[in-house]
């Protein structure tokens, strides 16, 4: 699908953007160029093809969520300058 530059002009307002003649003719062609490789994706039959969420078939690199016991309170707060409850003291920053 070739675009006209009346159509690059139309996308370019969209997009908020001021462009050159030169940039105009050049996007016109890059434009171009994407929707016609989109044209030969549409024409490929993907009916037996199961859907996917990524690419590339990989295992979770992450660990597994496990609980384990948290530290203690008293503890946390050993070396704390000042404390409130089982909280931090911290200075008032907003007035």
């Amino acid at each position: 699908m070739k675009l006209t530059l009346q159509e690059v002009r139309h996308v370019a307002a969209l997009a908020r953007l001021s462009l050159s003649p030169e940039e105009e003719e050049r996007y016109r062609h890059q434009l171009s160029a994407i929707l016609e490789a989109m044209e030969l994706l549409k024409a490929l039959d993907t009916k037996d093809v199961p859907p996917t969420s990524h690419a590339i078939a990989e295992d979770s690199v992450l660990r597994e969520d496990v609980v384990v016991p948290s530290i203690e309170p008293a503890k946390a707060l050993a070396n704390a300058p000042d404390k409130v409850g089982t909280s931090f003291a911290v200075p008032k920053i907003i007035e």
